[in-house]
């Protein structure tokens, strides 16, 4: 039996059922168009968490960070190793909470800067490190309004003032998180603001406020980036080219980085009245020629859009029809009589004069862009292409 480690094409072999491109000429774009909102001076931090919303976080990091970004942000431990493990030095925010020794000498070993939220959190992170000789940097997280992560805005100089008096920690800046930046109605974005500035008001007076200071995320950095920006803003979903929220579109060209596609696998007619995949829940009421596409749920293709989404090939619609399988989907190619097994399906992305993306699948289900970015699974290889598409790399070579 053929194995996938003795052949010389298992990079093709890979990429011959279903694949996901990512354009990085379409993520170093996106960080110019935000770095040409922000001051020459302001910093720039690019979330790369969660693979980089699925796109890859070691080849987008590499990217962002010669497009103008200075900080990475991801959310565990793991995350931040990995991209110390590719070589990149910038510094490098961890979001989430951590409140474990083993975790917090992994921060110290790799160079990582943790968030802290809490004064039991600083004493297991002072406890861990009382034997280091260089205070770690931390980042003091304040809720102002989101309600998940922070320590109570209103109560800022105590909690400052606790960590000040610990020796082994540093603290390098003071942020916050927006809870409803990417809506039009803008009232509760300035509430979070407004609490946000009494808590630096309040440390300044006592001369304990960091000097490095964020708020703004993608949606309002797209928003009001001029009373927003502060030292940083840190970017997620932006870098990839979707804004937040539909009345946000026009205020940057963003370029989706991500495509998904398949391959036809098998084609066949079938007679009126035969019931298409689990549950027949399509049934053909006319002789039809249904092409099935190696892709599924299981690849990260919602279930919840059977019988509700368009694919493109060569330019032309295509509609998709009965259950998404684990690992397969059915589409109706009855008026297109040229096509033929192994032809390309683009599942999101553009055609010479048609484009889906991201936040058609999550209109029509009822989610949100974000998700549907991240749900691709890595058994989809990722293919970076620059140059317009002319380069290829797999997204575990380093493009240094």
């Amino acid at each position: 039996m053929l194995r996938w480690d003795e052949t010389p094409s298992v990079s093709a072999m890979r990429c011959s059922r279903a694949w996901v491109e990512i354009d990085l000429d379409a993520v170093h774009h996106n960080v110019r168009q935000f770095r040409s909102l922000l001051h020459p001076t302001t910093d720039l931090m690019a979330v790369v968490k969660a693979d980089a919303y699925g796109h890859g976080a070691v080849a987008v990091a590499q990217t962002v960070l010669t497009a103008g970004a200075t900080w990475l942000g991801v959310a565990t431990v793991p995350e931040g190793i990995e991209l110390r493990q590719a070589g990149l030095k910038a510094p490098i925010l961890v979001m989430g909470a951590l409140h474990h020794a083993e975790e917090v000498l992994a921060l110290a070993r790799w160079q990582l800067q943790p968030t802290l939220v809490s004064p039991k959190q600083a004493l297991v992170f002072a406890e861990a490190l009382s034997d280091s000789c260089l205070p770690l940097p931390v980042h003091i997280k304040l809720d102002t309004g989101m309600s998940r992560l922070g320590f109570d805005w209103q109560r800022a100089l105590e909690f400052v003032e606790f960590v000040s008096r610990l020796p082994v920690l540093q603290i390098t800046s003071l942020y916050s998180h927006f809870a409803t930046a990417d809506d039009a109605d803008d009232h509760e974005m300035r509430r979070q603001h407004e609490r946000f500035e009494s808590a630096i008001a309040t440390l300044k007076a006592h001369n304990q406020c960091p000097t490095h200071l964020h708020l703004a995320n993608t949606a309002a950095t797209l928003s009001d980036a001029k009373a927003l920006q502060y030292n940083m803003v840190r970017v997620g979903l932006g870098l990839y080219g979707l804004p937040p929220a539909p009345h946000l579109h026009s205020v940057l060209d963003l370029q989706p980085a991500l495509e998904v596609k398949a391959r036809i696998t098998h084609i066949k007619q079938i007679p009126a009245g035969a019931g298409v995949s689990y549950g027949h829940r399509f049934i053909a009421q006319r002789p039809m020629t249904i092409a099935v596409v190696g892709i599924g749920y299981a690849d990260g293709i919602p279930r919840q859009l059977s019988n509700q989404l368009n694919v493109l090939i060569d330019d032309r619609p295509i509609r998709q029809i009965g259950a998404i399988t684990m690992d397969q989907l059915m589409l109706d190619i009855s008026v297109s009589h040229d096509l033929q097994e192994g032809d390309i399906v683009t599942l999101l992305g553009r055609s010479p004069s048609q484009q889906i993306t991201a936040d058609d699948w999550a209109n029509r289900i009822g989610t949100i862009s974000w998700e549907i970015l991240c749900g691709f699974k890595h058994r989809l290889p990722r293919i970076m292409t620059r140059n317009n598409g002319r380069k290829l790399y797999r997204a575990e070579d380093s493009l240094l």
